[in-house]
């Protein structure tokens, strides 16, 4: 299935061959297994090598392939996307990491000049096979610049693609499958995720292309990606205790979004609420609403809500609890869709 397809995975139970693991653990497994059989793979950024990364997403790949395949840079992430882009010209598969979202600022004429537009400037003789790792978003409670959410900013620059996994089985295959692709991939990590388990099914990824209903449901939608898709299939439990039967929608991919399965769902359920922790003013879930508003206008009975962030730098420590979309402003959406009256 091209990227770009309707895939709408229906969550249920990994079969025998599934294993229990973090999403920390489903990263690093992904890591060794990709350079395991890609030997042009490389993998670093600031503490990846005998560190292991902040929070030990690189962890004894350094020992295990060597420090050629696995090694630390300075802390200057314009050169560590620039390396990555002289890599890439000469045939490297680079995996760099920016230590927290927060530090990709500097590296952005580097992303947005060369990686994005190389393949396109070069007319397609240099591709940029470039697998950004940015652990991503907030709830962990740390200062200033180490939290952030910024795949708007990302997703609106041609020649990028972005994912953001929510659990540890689409962690892995996804950072497998990005790794594979000849374009670059911004690869958002929510990093609250880190150390919840789930099963991963490893011999079977699905389909790693477009959305997934995790949650089906009828009266309905939550749009959500990374952290706040768990935060949804809670107050999806809360919202049934009340008889509201809400379908949630994993979009995985935020460049190219799953239009179609947007479509599909909204239009079966006829209205949507759309989550993210980034501020609300041409945050992503403004793109979201206008390709719902796009495909189900005839059949909406209610306009798009959004739950956002606030208009407000991205805070640090306790003050994230107010500004991250919580249970209760998320419920608050739902019940402002299903009171909607028009006139």
């Amino acid at each position: 299935m091209s990227e770009g397809t309707t895939a709408i995975l229906e969550a249920g139970a990994r079969n025998e061959q599934s294993v229990k693991l973090s999403m920390q653990q489903a990263l690093n497994r992904a890591l060794d297994e990709i350079l395991s059989t890609d030997p042009m793979t490389v993998v670093f950024g600031e503490d990846c090598g005998q560190l292991g990364g902040v929070f030990r997403i690189t962890d004894g790949l350094q020992a295990k392939h060597g420090e050629s395949r696995v090694f630390d840079t300075p802390l200057a992430e314009s050169g560590i996307l620039g390396m990555s882009v002289g890599l890439a010209m000469a045939g490297f598969h680079p995996i760099p990491e920016v230590q927290f979202d927060g530090f990709a600022y500097p590296a952005i004429n580097q992303i947005v000049c060369q990686i994005a537009r190389m393949n396109y400037r070069s007319r397609g003789t240099l591709p940029m096979p470039i697998t950004l790792r940015v652990p991503s978003f907030g709830g962990i409670r740390a200062p200033e610049h180490h939290g952030e959410s910024l795949e708007a900013l990302f997703a609106h620059v041609p020649g990028l693609k972005v994912v953001s996994p929510s659990d540890p089985h689409d962690a892995y295959h996804l950072l497998k499958y990005a790794a594979s692709r000849p374009d670059p991939v911004i690869f958002m990590e929510p990093k609250s995720r880190y150390w919840q388990k789930g099963d991963v099914d490893t011999p079977d990824g699905g389909t790693l292309t477009g959305a997934r209903i995790v949650r089906p449901g009828r009266h309905l939608t939550l749009v959500a990606w990374g952290a706040m898709l768990a935060r949804c299939l809670q107050v999806a439990e809360l919202a049934a205790e009340d008889g509201i039967d809400v379908e949630v929608l994993d979009l995985r991919w935020l460049k190219p979004i799953d239009a179609e399965a947007l479509a599909t769902s909204v239009g079966k359920t006829r209205r949507a609420v759309v989550v993210h922790e980034a501020p609300l003013t041409s945050g992503l879930g403004a793109e979201v609403a206008q390709l719902i508003t796009q495909s189900c206008f005839d059949t909406l009975k209610a306009p798009v809500e959004r739950v956002t962030g606030f208009d407000v730098p991205y805070p640090s420590g306790d003050l994230e609890d107010e500004y991250i979309p919580n249970i209760d402003r998320i419920l608050l959406g739902i019940q402002r869709v299903l009171e909607y009256r028009r006139g």
